[in-house]
């Protein structure tokens, strides 16, 4: 077995990125908050464009409903928890990684020591998990740390970024003083203004809110690992504009359709409110 260099493993990166670019990478440091359906992807892509140091954290387990689509998911990796087995697989690839591991998941009480030091926050928590993840979005505008969130709908993937100074999480989303299911709606759509994959959802009973359940594949996650990858180029390196919100941007590899979304003023946009009142319809629930 040869031993690393940091220089020949991502010597493959050079001509989309310079030298000293590929050096600035090396000294940047990322947060990821979930490993599972799209964070470990997001940990595994980051890791081979030579970012090398981390704070990743994840609470849950590998199980087999993991094995459509999560980095790491396979039968040796049965019920081990995904924050040990992600980091394992990074550091096969660079073993001179700096990994800060929380076992417990992000909370609000490791929230300050999780982004400290961080150039960048990636998100990959669970759809569902709302509170904490409003609470990372949050102290990241408050520290000036640029967040990126990339949903895996369907066979696409719908990104935003959320850059210091600009529009934060919560005056786009506007998710305060509203139910659990208003709150999951109006993430689903601040997301996803286009809405392309419900053209192919062939099961509706599939998606859930009450039960925190809805269909997945591994296509989106690694189509949202790429997008993240590229964006998180480009905020590191300092390589011109960023779409951020109220701009995102959607990709549905199924349907070959691609938007650049603008919402200006995000869930209070009127034709967002006009697609809040359909959806809700649609769902035939009463979500306020």
């Amino acid at each position: 077995m040869g031993s690393f260099n940091y220089q020949e493993a991502f010597s493959r990166n050079l001509g989309w990125v310079t030298t000293e670019e590929q050096d600035v990478l090396s000294t940047k440091c990322v947060a990821i908050a979930g490993l599972g359906g799209v964070g470990g992807s997001h940990l595994l892509s980051l890791v081979r464009l030579g970012i090398q140091n981390f704070h990743v954290a994840d609470l849950d387990i590998f199980e087999l409903a993991n094995f459509n689509r999560q980095a790491g998911a396979s039968m040796p990796h049965l019920g081990r928890p995904k924050v040990e087995v992600l980091s394992e697989l990074a550091t096969a690839i660079n073993p001179e990684l700096v990994l800060q591991k929380f076992s417990s998941g992000v909370t609000k009480d490791n929230l300050d020591t999780f982004l400290s030091g961080v150039d960048l926050y990636v998100d990959g928590l669970d759809f569902f998990a709302l509170d904490i993840r409003q609470a990372v979005f949050a102290a990241c505008a408050e520290k000036g740390i640029p967040a990126i969130t990339a949903a895996p709908l369907g066979m696409g993937a719908a990104l935003l970024c959320f850059m210091p100074g600009g529009m934060s999480f919560e005056q786009y989303f506007r998710m305060k003083g509203h139910s659990e299911e208003e709150q999951l709606l109006r993430f689903l759509l601040g997301l996803s203004p286009a809405m392309f994959q419900s053209a192919y959802l062939v099961d509706d009973t599939a998606v859930d809110f009450k039960a925190h359940k809805g269909p997945s594949t591994n296509m989106a996650c690694e189509l949202c690992a790429g997008v993240v990858a590229t964006h998180a180029l480009k905020i590191l390196l300092k390589r011109g504009p960023v779409l951020a919100a109220p701009f995102g941007l959607h990709f549905d590899a199924y349907r070959n359709c691609y938007k650049k979304t603008w919402r200006p003023w995000g869930n209070a946009n009127p034709i967002q409110k006009l697609g809040l009142a359909i959806a809700r319809k649609q769902l035939g629930s009463d979500y306020r």
